[in-house]
């Protein structure tokens, strides 16, 4: 564990008191707003309510959080045949905005927010902020992209609701990156952590000292990082790194955060979200402590309630200690094959769809990830067709290929079409995924 502290720690007068009540007040609330959220869900979305009617259960039948066990869980195949507002519990002229992050077939899974839900949104986010050691007056650089990703917008309005000056950045153009932080002097940045790398190379390669500058406070999400990562973060910058998480489906990056005081597990807001573990085989829930999958149930949320939703992360539940609520440790991994590649979700299956589509290319391919420095590399090797062998055009498929996984998927990839028979087969389930990363951990 690395400990800094250079971002000021919360008074307990600054946090929210559900943040330091009992555990017995605490669960007091989540069966209540559970208990509205299941109701609902059954009432507002059809999709709830057959599902909860083929399992033989219905709303009443929760009388403690135990109960919820009882209940069906939600995947992000769900999501998709819904798509798009299939969904939400409310009209869809009540929905104020909508995100969308990209699935295995191309469409995306959609999420809707009412007003309500945005003002949740925000209050959980700026509680993430205050948790990590910004402070109201202060100014926070955003890194995060912005627009459909929940990212850039949701550290956005819960810097603004903490009553932060937010400049809202978004990725790319690293030199201007740099001149504006030094320019402008945040205390703040929210970013993936490879990306805070590079930056942390762009200062190097201006010739400036990045622990002179005046951050002192990193928000990481997005992506997968190690207490390794951290550290060269910390070291490199003279700041404290902390970690955020969330994702989309539930509500966006704000559903768990990891306090300044102890950095030891983000603390999970089970005001809003509550968690469980359980076996990814058998979907039994774990004990608190065991190692599994996570599941999440809204617990507030209106247009676009989520009962029990699969995150396919893997990680464990901890008592809390800087704050009452409980910890999840640091995401280990993932039940699919899902890669995150500079923050964005990269699937096997999305690029077999977009080979589907040239007749030029065969199905037989694999992914190969590496990092070069501080960012992640990924390259697509794939067989052309027979008749579509020669050198001339491979190339051509290669570079169409490579335009297409940037606009559809929305990460760059260098592509390889090599001639038949080139690439390995596999006598059982077919290794679509070299994952070199872990070389370098």
């Amino acid at each position: 564990m690395s400990i800094r502290h250079k971002g000021r720690i919360p008074e307990r007068s600054e946090l929210d008191p559900i943040e330091i009540a009992s555990r017995d007040e605490i669960q007091a609330l989540q069966l209540t707003r559970l208990k509205w959220s299941l109701r609902h869900a059954y009432e507002n979305v059809p999709f709830y309510r057959r599902k909860f009617d083929e399992a033989g259960v219905h709303p009443d039948d929760l009388k403690s959080l135990e109960d919820l066990a009882k209940f069906p869980f939600t995947t992000k195949d769900d999501l998709r045949a819904n798509y798009p507002f299939g969904m939400f519990a409310v009209p869809r002229e009540q929905v104020i905005r909508i995100h969308a992050s990209s699935g295995t077939t191309g469409k995306p899974t959609v999420v809707g927010y009412t007003r309500n839900d945005l003002e949740v949104w925000a209050e959980v986010v700026a509680r993430s902020i205050r948790a990590a050691g910004g402070r109201p007056g202060e100014i926070i650089h955003v890194s995060y992209g912005y627009g459909l990703f929940t990212g850039g917008l949701g550290l956005h309005y819960g810097a603004e609701r903490l009553g932060m000056t937010v400049v809202p950045m978004s990725g790319g153009m690293t030199e201007r990156q740099v001149m504006l932080i030094q320019d402008f002097g945040p205390k703040v940045i929210a970013v993936t952590p490879s990306y805070m790398l590079a930056i942390a190379d762009e200062f190097e390669r201006q010739g400036l000292d990045a622990r002179q500058c005046s951050l002192e406070v990193g928000i990481f999400g997005a992506e997968p990082w190690t207490e390794a990562m951290r550290r060269e973060i910390e070291e490199r910058f003279n700041m404290d790194a902390v970690d955020i998480y969330g994702l989309s489906e539930v509500i966006g990056p704000g559903v768990a955060q990891e306090c300044i005081e102890t950095k030891d597990g983000l603390h999970i807001w089970e005001d809003h979200f509550y968690p469980e573990i359980i076996d990814p085989a058998t979907g039994e829930v774990l004990p608190e402590g065991e190692f599994g999958e996570l599941v999440f149930t809204s617990l507030t949320k209106e247009a676009f309630p989520v009962i029990r939703y699969r995150t396919r992360d893997l990680t464990r539940l901890l008592p809390g200690t800087a704050r009452s609520m409980r910890r999840m440790e640091k995401i280990r991994g993932r039940t699919d094959d899902m890669l995150i590649i500079r923050g964005v979700n990269v699937f096997p299956s999305q690029i077999e769809e977009l080979l589907k589509e040239d007749a030029r290319l065969s199905l037989h391919y694999v992914l190969e990830v590496r990092r070069e420095g501080p960012l992640d590399h990924l390259t697509v090797m794939v067989e052309a067709r027979p008749d579509a062998a020669d050198e001339s055009a491979r190339e051509a498929a290669a570079r169409e290929l490579a335009y297409h996984i940037k606009n559809r998927i929305g990460v760059s990839a260098a592509v390889k079409v090599v001639e038949p028979g080139k690439i390995e087969r596999s006598m059982g389930k077919a290794k679509r995924i070299i994952d070199l990363r872990r070389l370098n951990d």
